[in-house]
């Protein structure tokens, strides 16, 4: 069982940079920025090749050149696809697609990256909600991809404005988790046969348990990494404790198995941002990571375009229980038909009212992407709204006719500060409002002695970590990352003091083998 979590001192969303930092993607996500993507066709008719080799994920050669705040790279051959499911059915050319970097030119990457994904802004006027979710996630320490925003060109031609998001792989794995060996599953699709936006044939990512056989779950699981041993036994095995342990079992043994306290901030991200395409609705825009380090399965977020309650699964988004979810999702169900962990859930919602999701933290956020992305967004002729709606759906609502952009599409500002006072009035916050002194905070290192990388493992969220020798004096500083990089330590004992905040650190020592 986790301790209750009490509410933290207001934290700023800036992202500090470090010249140290060591983790692949930085000069894309670290900073924000819009990206300039050409990429270039031989093919005469390359869009409707990309079209045709939809359906079966194939993908096509392209030349390609990206231009970041660090100047401008180019790559041949690298592999582009179109992808998504409800994101297909944009009204125009605008598809969402894949670059694969070294899909046929082995070891190819951008700044250590191997794929990246492109995101049409499906049914988004405002171009940065999947933005804004995933910068939340990272802020709190949820597992989720990084985004930022990009200009895309098809042979010289402005294609549109789209959100970069990352690849869920190997190498986010290796920075955010500390491990890269174990099992990650993704959830199915479930669209069917009826294509992007079909009902669902009963392929539900929904871990309900249907058996020991592996053949029960190939249609509602993906299996991503050590796809040749294709041993699903893991994961088969935690779908059974999920649903039939005991009530003692399940409140007691969960956090041994999982890492709870992550996927209760997910939860309650998933609720606040009425992001119903997920476990709690679909079923569907989840990873889920067996860490074989630390033996525990990690919850990862996926596919946001459809958070600040554009997909309303048949429910008010606004007023949306504080403790919903479908029905036959029984990792979230027992969760809240446990009183002590439905409590343990309620102190991480009201953390986030009170740091994060708010309209005092998110409007500046809010205001700097706009004025970031205002002229882009205008010369976007592919988009699905227009320069006025753009406008407009910063402060108000927007509602219009049938079709996939009918109906009433939240303002952000009013959706955050609507969902805000909801769950206020649903909830009373004071029994956590009590501020985190400096004993109730820790981290622990592993590996332990290392030689290599150090993961730093803690409930609370990092603003920033010092590495230093044991006379004191500080060799390096991180910031936004929990994975150290002391390869070029010497043998030796060193001290690693992690920052919650200026006033409030921990230090430990570690030995460099």
């Amino acid at each position: 069982m986790i301790n209750k979590i009490k509410i933290c001192l207001a934290l700023s969303f800036g992202i500090s940079v470090t010249a140290n930092s060591q983790i692949e993607g930085d000069i894309l996500f670290l900073e924000d920025q819009i990206v300039k993507i050409e990429l270039n066709f031989s093919q005469v008719n390359y869009f409707d090749s990309l079209e045709t080799n939809y359906s079966n994920s194939t993908y096509m050669k392209a030349d390609l050149i990206i231009t970041d705040n660090s100047g401008s790279t180019s790559y041949t051959d690298v592999g582009v696809r179109l992808k998504g499911n409800s994101t297909y059915s944009h009204p125009n050319d605008k598809k969402s697609f894949k670059i694969d970097f070294n899909k046929y030119i082995t070891s190819q990457n951008y700044d250590g990256l191997k794929k990246l994904n492109f995101n049409n802004n499906f049914k988004d006027p405002s171009m940065m909600r999947e933005k804004i979710f995933f910068d939340v996630c990272k802020d709190v320490g949820v597992a989720a991809p990084r985004a930022n925003f990009a200009n895309v060109y098809f042979n010289g031609v402005l294609w549109g404005f789209y959100t970069v998001v990352e690849q869920i792989d190997d190498q986010f794995l290796d920075w955010k988790i500390g491990d890269d060996a174990g099992n990650l599953f993704k959830a199915g699709d479930n669209f069917g046969n009826g294509g992007p936006g079909g009902g669902t044939t009963g392929s539900e990512g929904d871990l309900v348990d249907y058996g020991f056989s592996q053949t029960a779950y190939a249609d509602r699981y993906e299996l991503k990494t050590n796809e040749n041993i294709n041993d699903w036994t893991d994961l088969i095995d935690f779908i059974n404790f999920i649903n039939n342990s005991t009530d003692n079992e399940f409140e007691t043994q969960l956090e041994n198995r999982f890492e709870l306290d992550e996927f209760l901030y997910s939860l309650a991200l998933d609720n606040l941002f009425s992001n119903l395409d997920s476990y709690i609705g679909s079923a569907r825009n989840w990873y889920l990571y067996h860490n074989e380090t630390s033996n525990k399965w990690h919850w990862i977020k996926w596919d946001a375009n459809e958070s600040f309650g554009s997909y309303a699964n048949g429910q008010n988004v606004i007023n949306l229980p504080l403790d919903y979810v479908e029905n036959e999702r029984p990792l979230v169900e027992r969760i809240f038909e446990s009183p002590s962990l439905t409590e343990d859930y309620e102190a991480h919602v009201c953390t986030l009212l009170s740091n994060y999701f708010n309209s005092d933290s998110l409007n500046p956020k809010i205001d700097a992407y706009y004025n970031l992305i205002q002229q882009d967004v205008y010369a976007d002729s592919k988009k699905m709204y227009s320069n006025a709606n753009f406008d407009q759906i910063i402060n108000s609502n927007i509602t219009s006719g049938g079709g996939p952009m009918g109906g009433t599409t939240y303002g952000i500002k009013p959706f955050i500060l609507s969902k805000m006072n909801y769950a206020q009035s649903q909830l009373s916050c004071e029994q956590y409002l009590q501020t985190t002194h400096e004993e109730e905070l820790d981290f622990s290192l592993y590996p332990v002695p290392s030689n290599d990388y150090l993961t730093i493992k803690t409930k609370e969220r990092i603003d920033h970590t010092t590495v230093s020798a044991i006379n004191g004096e500080i060799i390096f500083t991180e910031y936004d990352t929990n994975k150290l990089n002391i390869r070029n330590l010497s043998k030796g004992i060193y001290i690693v003091t992690v920052f919650f905040s200026e006033a409030n650190s921990v230090s430990k020592k570690f030995v460099k083998e």
